[in-house]
């Protein structure tokens, strides 16, 4: 019964993490800008998390900018699902135990 018509997201904020630095803003967009960008990411099978909130702040970072310190933790998170639903594993990661 869910037939409804996907919104168009008000929001959408991309990300860059290398592993080694703080991940930076790499494209933002309203509108359907943000539905672009999100058909993009679809398209090349980018893991997706929707936070309007946490993209809410991300959008006030200029483009190219690291992300402040206070968000590491939330996007710390938010790699570690795209991690997980990528079947990926961070540089340098080990299993525990071996």
């Amino acid at each position: 019964m869910n037939d409804l018509p996907r919104q168009t997201p008000e929001l959408a904020v991309a990300l860059l993490y290398d592993g080694e630095n703080a991940p930076r803003i790499t494209a933002k967009g309203k509108g359907a800008l943000a539905k672009k960008l999100l058909e993009q990411a679809r398209k090349h099978q980018v893991p997706l998390e929707e936070d309007p909130e946490l993209a809410a702040i991300l959008s006030q970072i200029p483009l190219g900018d690291e992300i402040p310190e206070s968000l590491y933790r939330a996007i710390a998170e938010v790699i570690a699902f795209a991690y997980l639903v990528s079947g990926k594993r961070p540089p340098g990661f080990t299993e525990p135990g071996e």
